[in-house]
């Protein structure tokens, strides 16, 4: 999804009269459309399915955020040293 800066930067003007075109563009090449204002980004438009891929993505990562609060901190334990734990805890 490299992003092109003659096809993928619109003005607000453009979308108002070429509605279906952008849309059929984004959904075509899956790009982000940034739409401008006097020509400065204001909004970008992405396509349905990419949003929902991106939007899962972050949450993933924002699950992430902690455990690499305990890693910063030293709240963590070796792999083989947690199983042989596990194990011996669990009589397996």
């Amino acid at each position: 999804m490299a992003f092109s800066i003659t096809e993928d930067i619109r003005s607000i003007t453009d979308l108002k009269r070429n509605t279906n075109s952008i849309l059929k563009q984004i959904n075509k090449t899956k790009r982000p459309v940034v739409l401008t204002v006097n020509g400065k980004a204001e909004v970008v438009l992405i396509d349905a399915k990419e949003y929902e891929k991106i939007t899962g993505a972050f949450n993933l990562l924002k699950l992430l955020v902690p455990a690499e609060e305990d890693m910063n901190t030293g709240r963590y334990k070796e792999a083989r040293r947690f199983f042989k734990e596990f194990r011996r805890d669990k009589k397996i």
